[in-house]
């Protein structure tokens, strides 16, 4: 009876965010001066998610590395990610070209002086070389990852981290379990701050309904609702086929039991401020520890599906609203730059039109100064994009888990059923197994916070 009332208590919490969107929509058309004044709150809220992200990485890898004696596991687990990521990328870049020439957006508008402007402001942080991005991945400090709040410094750290305690043995098994600890806690921080969301939820709504307005949803109709269609098509059809023929596993079922993280997304537009969540509950779902702690975050910078099509349905928007429409062969060129430039764009409100921008400075820059047409709707892509990213991450841990035989497809079965909830209050499974010293051949499932126990054991 006691977890039935922690549910439902989540539930309610939920149920207010669903109604501070409806009233951040309402107050957005019928006040929009006071609407824009509110933006801090959503801000407020997804920097509140963004502090966790850190620790929370961090501890995952620690304890899931840490535990598990062969290291080349976790290196196959990587380059199998890495892989995986490039091809998916190509793919959906591919897609958003093909939906691109096929819809033929952007024909008709006008380049004005200040969209000139604005397309130019976007350029800015939004061209950064490869060799900046791979200096970029190595802190200043240990220190420095965490509170810098860049995502591959702290993979970086933490797989050192990992790696050395599995050097130390035995020596090191208490400090793991210091980390378990200490894991908890941040999660319990973690569901703290989620009371928050319906405060945030509707700051954030409230203040891009505002800034936004009727006129400019209308006049960029066409390639927004392209977007969003293509997208759901993308997740629901391409990835959908591979979970299904791969792991066996029904997308839609899938995207169920993620539903509160992708209303989070909707409500804050950033796939970040779900991320802790899709860590737990991949675990939770039955994907072992190291390929969750390694496939996630490495993804919200390598796998972004929606950053993908957006970026080629884009820039052939703008080109057309330009007078100057790409070639096929420029459009084959222009894939081949977005698949370097779209890496590392992180999961974040605004990224997808830096980088855009960016990415057009570097290949042509002419086109630059019409990205200010975009602008207008970013904000309302930017949401297809997260959501997109977010199923494409959560379909790669299942697929990997899959491929490398780290995924307990029973307890997949029982999560994805509704017979093993998820544990709202703590995220953290109750029934994973206490840190010990590390095997000699020591099993992944047995590591990832479900292992192989009883249904009973599983509460």
């Amino acid at each position: 009876m006691a977890k039935a009332a922690k549910r439902d208590r989540t539930h309610f919490l939920y149920i207010a965010v669903i109604a501070a969107v409806v009233l951040g929509i309402i107050v957005g058309f019928a006040a929009p001066g006071v609407a824009v004044e509110l933006k801090p709150l959503g801000t407020g809220f997804v920097n509140l998610i963004k502090m966790m992200i850190s620790p929370i990485i961090f501890c995952t890898i620690v304890l899931g590395i840490g535990s598990v004696r062969k290291a080349a596991k976790v290196g196959a687990v990587g380059g199998l990610a890495l892989v995986y990521f490039m091809v998916m990328s190509t793919v959906a870049l591919a897609i958003g070209l093909v939906v691109g020439n096929f819809l033929e957006p952007g024909q008709g508008l006008n380049l004005t002086e200040a969209v000139r402007h604005a397309g130019a402001a976007q350029t800015e942080g939004g061209s950064e070389s490869m060799t900046d991005f791979a200096l970029g991945i190595i802190p200043t400090t240990m220190v420095s990852a965490f509170t810098g709040g860049e995502v591959l410094q702290t993979l970086l750290v933490a797989l050192l981290v990992g790696f050395a305690l599995q050097a130390l043995g035995a020596s090191g098994a208490p400090i793991l379990r210091g980390v378990g600890h200490i894991q908890r806690l941040v999660f319990r921080v973690l569901s703290m701050i989620m009371w928050a969301a319906p405060v945030g939820a509707f700051g954030a709504m409230a203040a891009v309904v505002g800034e936004t307005g009727v006129a400019a949803l209308k006049s960029l109709a066409v390639i927004m609702i392209g977007f969003y269609v293509t997208c759901v098509l993308f997740v629901v059809v391409v990835l959908g086929a591979l979970l299904r023929f791969i792991a066996g596993v029904n997308i839609l079922m899938l995207l169920k039991y993620l539903a509160r993280e992708f209303l989070l997304i909707l409500s804050t537009s950033s796939s970040e401020s779900a991320l802790p969540r899709l860590i737990a509950k991949m675990e939770h779902l039955g994907v072992s520890r190291p390929v969750v702690g390694i496939t996630v975050p490495t993804g919200y910078s390598f796998n972004l599906d929606g950053t993908a099509i957006y970026l080629t349905m884009a820039s052939i928007f703008v080109a057309e609203a330009m007078n100057d429409p790409l070639s096929i062969g420029q459009q084959i060129s222009l894939l081949v730059f977005m698949i370097i430039a779209s890496k590392g764009a992180a999961g974040v409100t605004g990224a997808g039109l830096a980088t855009l921008a960016g990415g057009l400075q570097s290949h042509r820059p002419e086109l630059v100064d019409g990205v200010g047409l975009i602008v207008g709707i970013d904000r309302f892509m930017s949401e297809a994009r997260a959501m997109t990213n977010f199923a494409g991450n959560a379909v790669a841990t299942v697929l990997i888990g899959t491929w490398t035989k780290e995924i307990d497809k029973e307890q997949v079965a029982e999560v994805l059923a509704g017979r093993r909830p998820f544990d709202e209050q703590t995220l953290v499974d109750d029934h994973a197994p206490a840190v010990e010293e590390p095997a000699e051949d020591s099993d992944l499932p047995d590591q990832r916070g479900g292992g192989k126990e009883p249904a009973a054991a599983r509460g």
